[in-house]
């Protein structure tokens, strides 16, 4: 019994696997009429052990990592209505991008990539029955989220998007700074990744534009923390109203970025958080203010410190005073 329940598991998994990824490449079998064109999805194209895996981080990752004072999240490369799920009840609207191949009846200048209907109508399903965020619906490339205005979203997330990304022609680097640049002040991008996309680290584009970077790659980051920290004060201190020099003084993107290697599967993931930078959308002026107001407060609450400790002398003296008065 038990070696026929263990050859019955095992064709299972078999055929689930080969309803993932064909044997003789890493493309999606996908069963469709001859009519229909397929197309290739790099969440399909997931082993089921890294597929059930990753989900599962990002649904934890969006539940745990979310604030509660968030109201307004933003996919990059809406593929289907998991988001919907993933977010707590608290996001009141989700704003979909697309990572879609680049429309055959637009123009190159249009650059419309459509959300197909089947991830429309996903959405749309999942929103009616969870009854809780409201869906704006965007064909804004991931790359280039022209629909999104700078610092009006909470959260952006990206899920398994960037390799498709990749695969049909955006930008995934160019994404991540979008991504930033959509984020509110103290915004965060979630992100669960493949390790790798077109060869390059997905981890290393992120810390690129991070001041701060914690995940047990050693002590070494520490001092490169500081040197930039260091190189901006400088920067602030001595720049000029050129724009040679703000451009050398522009604080990183994301304040710190936090990460660890996803575990337990069989192609190598990555998910992690980054929080946007307070001053990284702010003018060389507006940080020099900035800094300047934040010493004015530090030397104001210094001076209070001291009052307050002076008083508390003059409190304690006198009472000895009236103590050795009433002694005599």
């Amino acid at each position: 019994m038990m070696r026929y329940t263990t050859t019955v598991l095992l064709a299972i998994l078999t055929s689930t696997t080969e309803a993932f990824v064909s044997p003789l490449s890493s493309s999606v079998v996908v069963a469709t009429s001859s009519a229909a064109p397929s197309t290739s999805s790099a969440l399909h194209a997931l082993d089921p052990v890294t597929y059930l895996r990753t989900e599962w981080v990002s649904a934890a990752l969006c539940t745990n990592q979310t604030p509660r004072s968030a109201d307004i999240a933003l996919q990059l490369g809406s593929e289907d209505g998991r988001i919907v799920n993933f977010v707590p009840r608290t996001i009141r609207r989700i704003i979909t991008s697309s990572a879609e191949p680049l429309s055959s009846t637009n123009s190159d200048s249009n650059d419309e990539r459509p959300l197909t209907v089947s991830c429309e109508r996903q959405l749309t399903q999942q929103a009616e029955r969870r009854n809780t965020a409201a869906i704006q619906f965007s064909n804004q490339p991931a790359d280039n989220l022209k629909d999104t205005p700078d610092a009006s979203v909470d959260v952006v997330v990206s899920f398994q998007a960037a390799q498709r990304m990749y695969e049909n022609g955006l930008d995934f680097k160019k994404s991540i700074r979008e991504a930033g640049r959509v984020l509110k002040p103290g915004g965060r991008f979630l992100f669960v990744e493949s390790a790798e996309v077109g060869g390059e680290s997905y981890l290393e584009c992120v810390k690129g534009m991070s001041g701060l970077v914690s995940g047990g790659m050693g002590d070494e980051y520490n001092e490169e923390i500081v040197q930039q920290n260091s190189a901006t004060e400088t920067a602030l201190d001595d720049a000029d109203d050129t724009e040679e020099n703000e451009e050398e003084a522009k604080p990183p993107l994301f304040e710190e970025v936090g990460y660890d290697n996803v575990d337990m599967v069989l192609q190598p993931h990555i998910a992690g958080i980054a929080i946007k930078a307070m001053d990284a959308d702010m003018t060389m002026e507006e940080r020099k203010q900035m800094k300047s107001q934040e010493e004015e407060d530090r030397l104001a609450e210094m001076s209070f410190a001291a009052f307050e400790r002076g008083n508390k002398r003059r409190k304690r003296k006198k009472k000895k005073a009236g103590m050795g008065m009433g002694s005599e």
